[in-house]
C-alpha cells in the first residue's frame, strides 16, 4: 500500500469517529430534554420531581448572575449599581462630616491657643520681608527679629495712642453737636418723605428706650464677662508675641521638622505646597495692608475736606476694618457717615456716603485685581461664606482669619493635586545608587 493510501485511510477513520461522537452527543441531549420534560410534567408541589446533578445543564432556568468585582455577595449584585454608588458616597461623606465636626470641637476647645497662633502667622507673613532685608545687611537673626518685632509694636502702640487722644479731645465737641444733629433728624422725619407725626416719633422713641432698658442686663453681663476674660486676653497677647518672634526667627527650621515627620514619598510634595501657601499668605497680608491704607487715606481726605470730627480716628477705623474683605471697610465707613450726619447734617453725610461707596468700587474693581493678583484670587461667594462662618465660629477674629485661611488652603490643594514633580530643594542631598 502506498503512502498516499495510508494517509487517506487515516483521514476516513478520523471522520467516521467524529461522526459517531456527534451522534452520541445529540442522542444524549435528546434524552436529557425528554427526561426534563417528563420530570416537569410529573412533578408537583406535593411530590417534587428529581433534582438535576450539579454538572447537569438545566434548560429554561434563570441564568446565573455573575458577581461584579466590587460586590461580595449575591445580595450586593441584586442592588442597582447607581444605588450602590450613592450609598458608598453617603457613608464616606458621613465619616468626613463626623471628622470635621470633631476637629471643630477640638478647635473650639483650644481656641485660646489656636487664635493667637493664627494671628502670629499673619504678623509673621507681614514682617518676614523686613527680617529678610536685615539679614541681607548682615544682622544676626535673633537681633533682626527683635528689631522688627519691637518696631512693629511701637508703630501699633503709637497709632493707638494718637487715636485715643484725639477721640478723648473731640468727645465734648461732638456731644454738643449731637443734640442739634438729633433735632435735624427729627425735623427731616417730620418734613421729609416719611411725614411722621409727633405721636409716632414719641412712640418709636419710647419703644427704643424700653428695648434698651430690657437689654441692660445683657449688656452688663457681657461687660462683666469681658472683664473676666482679661487674663485670657493678656495670655493670648503674650502668646502672639512669643509665637511671632519664633516664627520669624526659626520658621524655616520648624517647617523642615514638620515635613520630616511625613512619609518620604510625600515630603517633597507637601514641602512644595507649604512653601507656595506661605508665599500666598505673605502676598495676601501685604496686599491687604496696602489696600486698607489706600481706603483709609481716600475716606480720610473727604473727612478732612468737609471738617468732620474725628477724621484721624475714623480713618484708622477704616484701615482696621479693611482687613475684613468686602464688608469691613463698608461697615467702618458707615460709622463715618453717622458721625457726619450728627455733626454736619444730611448733605455732608450723603457726600461722605458717596465717598465711601466710590472708594469701595475702586477697591473692588481696581485695587483688588491689580494688587492681589491671580495668586490669591478668590471668588466673592467664597469670601462671603468664609467671613460668615468665621464670625459664627470665632467672632471678629474668625472674620479676620477666615479669608487668608481659605486662600492658603486653595493654594495648598491646587499644589497637592497638580501632577508634577516639585523642584529640588536647595539643601537637598542626592545620593546616586551604584550598580551591583
Amino acid at each position: 500500500m502506498s503512502r498516499f493510501e495510508r494517509v487517506r485511510g487515516r483521514l476516513r477513520r478520523a471522520y467516521q469517529s467524529r461522526q459517531a461522537s456527534t451522534g452520541a452527543d445529540e442522542g444524549t441531549s435528546t434524552e436529557a430534554l425528554n427526561d426534563a420534560s417528563e420530570a416537569a410534567r410529573v412533578a408537583s408541589p406535593a411530590v417534587p420531581g428529581p433534582t438535576a446533578p450539579p454538572s447537569a445543564t438545566v434548560y429554561g432556568a434563570e441564568p446565573q448572575v455573575d458577581l461584579h468585582s466590587s460586590t461580595t455577595s449575591r445580595d450586593d449584585a441584586d442592588v442597582p449599581h447607581g444605588l450602590r454608588i450613592a450609598a458608598a458616597w453617603c457613608w464616606r461623606l458621613i465619616v468626613i462630616g463626623v471628622v470635621a465636626w470633631a476637629l471643630l470641637r477640638i478647635v473650639g476647645t483650644i481656641k485660646i491657643v489656636i487664635i493667637p497662633l493664627a494671628i502670629a502667622l499673619l504678623l509673621s507673613a507681614l514682617l518676614a520681608p523686613a527680617v529678610g532685608w536685615l539679614l541681607r545687611v548682615r544682622f544676626p537673626r535673633s537681633l533682626a527679629t527683635a528689631v522688627v518685632l519691637v518696631g512693629g509694636l511701637a508703630a501699633v502702640i503709637g497709632t493707638l495712642t494718637l487715636v485715643v487722644n484725639e477721640f478723648i479731645r473731640g468727645v465734648p465737641e461732638l456731644s454738643e453737636k449731637s443734640s442739634e444733629g438729633v433735632r435735624q433728624i427729627q425735623n427731616w422725619l417730620k418734613t421729609g418723605p416719611l411725614h411722621l407725626s409727633d405721636t409716632q416719633l414719641d412712640r418709636y422713641i419710647d419703644e427704643a428706650q424700653a428695648w434698651i432698658n430690657d437689654n441692660t442686663s445683657k449688656f452688663t453681663s457681657g461687660a462683666l464677662s469681658t472683664a473676666a476674660t482679661l487674663a485670657e486676653v493678656l495670655t493670648g497677647t503674650l502668646l502672639v508675641l512669643f509665637a511671632t518672634f519664633f516664627f520669624l526667627r526659626d520658621g524655616n527650621r520648624i517647617w523642615r521638622f514638620l515635613v520630616r515627620l511625613l512619609p518620604v514619598a510625600a515630603r517633597w510634595k507637601v514641602d512644595d505646597a507649604g512653601r507656595a501657601s506661605w508665599h500666598t499668605l505673605g502676598a495676601y497680608v501685604r496686599a491687604t495692608v496696602l489696600v486698607a491704607f489706600i481706603d483709609a487715606v481716600g475716606i480720610g481726605i473727604f473727612l478732612v475736606i468737609f471738617d468732620v470730627p474725628f477724621a484721624f480716628p475714623l480713618a484708622a477705623l477704616v484701615f482696621l476694618g479693611a482687613f475684613i474683605p468686602i464688608v469691613g471697610a463698608a461697615l467702618s465707613g458707615g460709622v463715618a457717615v453717622l458721625v457726619a450726619l450728627v455733626d454736619s447734617g444730611p448733605v455732608t453725610a450723603l457726600i461722605i456716603l458717596g465717598a465711601v461707596i466710590g472708594v469701595q468700587q475702586i477697591e473692588g474693581h481696581v485695587l483688588q485685581p491689580l494688587i492681589m493678583g491671580r495668586a490669591v484670587a478668590l471668588h466673592p461667594l467664597a469670601v462671603i461664606i468664609g467671613i460668615a462662618a468665621g464670625v459664627v465660629l470665632a467672632g471678629i477674629t474668625g472674620a479676620l482669619v477666615s479669608v487668608p485661611l481659605i486662600a492658603v488652603l486653595n493654594t495648598a490643594v491646587r499644589r497637592l493635586a497638580a501632577r508634577r514633580v516639585p523642584d529640588t530643594p536647595p539643601d537637598a542631598v542626592v545620593v546616586a545608587s551604584q550598580a551591583p
